[in-house]
């Protein structure tokens, strides 16, 4: 059987394969076909993973925030209505993909990373900017979610002004990594 809990332990654990043929290889008696039902019947959200994981993190002042976006590739796919062209970074060009913007919360100790929140990039649909998906996640995170890191990090790219004036009215500290031709150069 699979359930919301048992779906999104597998994303927090899985690393580049996420599947439902690959989960169902992982889960005894059940098949490609149930997780593709499931997930065609279950409106899986932010706050659902935030249910799921807000319990488990361990946060404090000296935690992070950290903020990335990510392109899911889906070259092959030409019936999926949130793919569009658009920049991948791992691949240095654009490919057909759905945009995802990511919030992850770290306590600062190898192996603690959650994720806890997400935002799926259509502009077509709702209109917004990654931009702005950065600042609602990062007011969520503070005012709703009360979490207490006081440090954020992510991209340059997200070094915006709105951002930053957000990020020093919230008086957090951030930094930013600037990343040219794949390789990272220093923090700002």
């Amino acid at each position: 059987m699979i359930t919301k809990q048992r779906y999104v332990e597998f994303l927090i654990s899985t690393f580049g394969n996420y599947t439902g043929s690959h989960l169902a290889e992982h889960l005894d008696g059940v098949s490609h076909d149930v997780i593709t039902d499931y997930l065609r019947s279950e409106r899986l959200t932010s706050r659902s993973l935030w249910e799921l994981v807000g319990p488990l993190i361990s946060d404090g002042p000296d935690s992070f925030l950290i903020l990335d976006d990510s392109v899911q590739d889906k070259r092959y796919s030409r019936f999926i209505e949130l793919v569009k062209r658009q920049y991948s970074g791992a691949e240095h060009d654009l490919v057909r993909g759905i945009g995802v913007v990511n919030l992850v919360h770290s306590g600062g100790v190898a192996g603690d990373f959650w994720p806890i929140d997400f935002r799926i990039y259509a502009p077509d649909a709702d209109g917004k900017t990654k931009n702005q998906h950065f600042r609602e996640m990062l007011l969520r995170a503070v005012a709703d979610k009360r979490l207490q890191a006081r440090t954020i990090l992510f991209d340059s790219w997200y070094a915006a002004a709105d951002n930053l004036k957000l990020i020093q009215r919230l008086n957090l500290i951030f930094f930013t990594l600037e990343c040219l031709n794949g390789t990272q150069g220093s923090p700002h």
